[in-house]
């Protein structure tokens, strides 16, 4: 029994993988937010509570999203297989299951921000392609071995009986053997020989065969999820129309990296952040691929006059260049979760100065393509500071995980409440009308960076020789900027690290100490000061509300 059991448990679980494979590749062609994974996904990221995405966060950092499918899928694999099993002990029962899940799931796509008309359709056929599949292998499911009895000889005087075969009764519910006579010298299912007139034997399907199928089916279904991966990849033609995009010159260029901005130390934090390595947080499971042909902003709520542009309108304006450091409110004390760019956009406060907010308003709700919401506070936008719309992102296109075509860019303010990715809405209203998705869910409205220091050289838990060498750091404090760094080795007295030239206030500033380290075991810490006068505070707070707080402190293990 426990034999079959796990092989009806296979055939849950690769019926389960088929279906899922066409489905995400039926998205991928017409509809790429509206796979099965990306509606629960997306679901379970919005009825998630606030401690739940934190911890998330802070376990995997930049690889939430795919610790996420990675229990999404074992979940799916689990109900599969007891669909698997249902369905082997009463029928129709597993093939039930598989239906209503598509039709669950797909109706779930109909809430979706990013529904359109055929959401649903990816999902409901994946529910009936692994309805269909699990029939298929219900119906070459092995029956148990067959045990073929002949009775004994009678001898009669008159009258001889020929042997008859017995098969053993079938369990309740399995489906009936048919019997199959065999010609003489034919092989039975047992691979032997009989004669005319000998027992009859009856074939059942083999668990070979059927595993053989089960094992097809999988394949087919992952075959198809990759598939999927690689439509959504390159068959779009919004990748192509990226590629030809050429960036306008700025009219207002950015600021020129003074001479000795980058230390030359090894293993320091590179001064500008490549695209590939600049950390990503948000909530799309899937990244939204918005044609800049399509795309439109409007700007609307408490203004005198609303406004809607294209993208051929927006790149007519002229543009601003800045270097900014943007940091996710999640960051850890020491955490990596912020990143230096060089970037390019139109400044929000002159769309603002055209839509001419009212007196009274003092927040603009921002809003993506995929529905996630920011609430910014209406200064951060007009004051001096380089905020943007921006389309570029170190001299190239957005990519496609950093916003393409059009995102929020705002110097000082942690990502939750401005960096709004994909962005098509600007609604000018109030902090008193209006909550945004983080602050919905306990976090702070307005979110200013906190001052923030981070060593980088030596790697804390590494072992290291004695003898001169060097402690090197980050320091951030966007739109007020770090005017020192100070280094505490054990228990002795703060030191002054020297401080690389800074692009700019908005953006991070390297800094460096040199050490000549003692044999044993030594703990380092830094802190920041500010333009302003701040001192970086040692008090330790977790992200949440508002940003951590905290000294860097590292553990250093110095050898011979």
């Amino acid at each position: 029994m426990n034999g079959r059991r796990a092989l009806a448990a296979i055939a849950g679980v690769s019926a389960a993988l088929l279906g899922v494979g066409a489905g995400e590749l039926a998205a991928a062609l017409v509809a790429p937010a509206s796979g099965p994974f990306a509606v629960i996904g997306g679901t379970l990221i919005d009825a998630a509570p606030a401690w739940a995405k934190d911890t998330a966060i802070a376990w995997f950092g930049t690889s939430d999203k795919a610790a996420l499918l990675t229990g999404i899928a074992v979940a799916l694999l689990v109900v599969s297989a007891v669909a698997g099993l249902c369905e082997a002990r009463w029928r129709r029962t597993g093939i039930v299951a598989f239906i209503a899940m598509g039709l669950a799931v797909g109706g779930l796509s109909l809430t979706r921000a990013e529904a359109t008309e055929i959401s649903w359709a990816p999902s409901l056929l994946a529910g009936f392609a692994a309805a269909g599949a699990l029939r298929l292998l219900r119906d070459r499911f092995p029956e148990p071995a067959p045990i073929t009895q002949a009775e004994p000889h009678r001898s009669e005087p008159h009258r001889s009986e020929p042997h008859r075969a017995e098969p053993l009764r079938a369990e309740p519910g399995s489906r009936p053997a048919t019997p199959q006579p065999t010609s003489a010298g034919e092989p039975t299912s047992a691979g032997e020989s009989t004669s005319a007139g000998e027992p009859v034997r009856i074939l059942v399907p083999s668990r070979r065969r059927f595993l053989a199928w089960a094992g097809g089916t999988a394949a087919l279904g992952i075959a198809l999820a990759i598939a999927s991966t690689a439509a959504r990849a390159g068959s779009t033609a919004v990748a192509n129309v990226r590629k030809a995009i050429r960036l306008p010159r700025p009219a207002t260029p950015g600021p020129a990296i003074p001479a000795g901005a980058e230390l030359d130390v090894p293993g320091i934090t590179k001064l500008i952040t490549p695209n590939s390595e600049f950390y990503r947080i948000d909530t799309a499971l899937v990244v939204p691929t918005v044609d800049p042909a399509s795309w439109k902003l409007r700007i609307h709520g408490m203004v005198e006059r609303e406004i809607e542009l294209s993208w051929d309108e927006l790149l007519r304006l002229p543009m601003t260049e800045t270097t900014a450091t943007l940091s996710c409110v999640s960051n850890e004390v020491g955490g990596d979760l912020v990143g230096n760019a060089v970037w390019l956009g139109v400044p929000i406060r002159e769309l603002l100065a055209r839509a001419k907010p009212s007196s009274s308003a003092d927040m603009v709700l921002s809003t993506s393509v995929d529905g996630f919401t920011a609430g910014t506070p209406l200064e951060t936008l007009t004051d001096d500071r380089d905020a943007l719309l921006a389309i570029g992102m170190n001299g190239e296109p957005l990519p496609f995980e950093h916003g393409f075509p059009v995102r929020m860019v705002v110097p000082g303010l942690y990502g939750y409440v401005s960096a709004t990715k994909w962005v098509t809405d600007l609604e000018v209203t109030r902090f008193d009308r209006a909550t945004a998705y983080w602050t919905d869910r306990g976090w702070s409205a307005r979110g200013p960076i906190k001052l923030e220091s981070r060593i980088d050289v030596p790697r804390a838990g590494r072992a290291l020789a004695a003898g001169e060498t060097a402690i090197a750091g980050i320091a951030w404090q966007p739109h007020v900027g770090v005017a020192a760094v100070e280094v505490r080795i054990d228990d002795g007295p703060w030191r002054r690290a020297t401080l690389a030239p800074a692009i700019s206030d908005d953006t991070w500033v390297q800094w460096s100490m040199p050490w000549t380290a003692d044999t044993g075991q030594h703990e380092i810490r830094c802190r920041a000061i500010a333009r302003d006068g701040t001192v970086q505070t040692g008090e330790v707070a977790p992200p949440a509300p508002d940003g951590a707080t905290g000294w860097h402190t590292i553990p250093v293990t110095v050898g011979n």
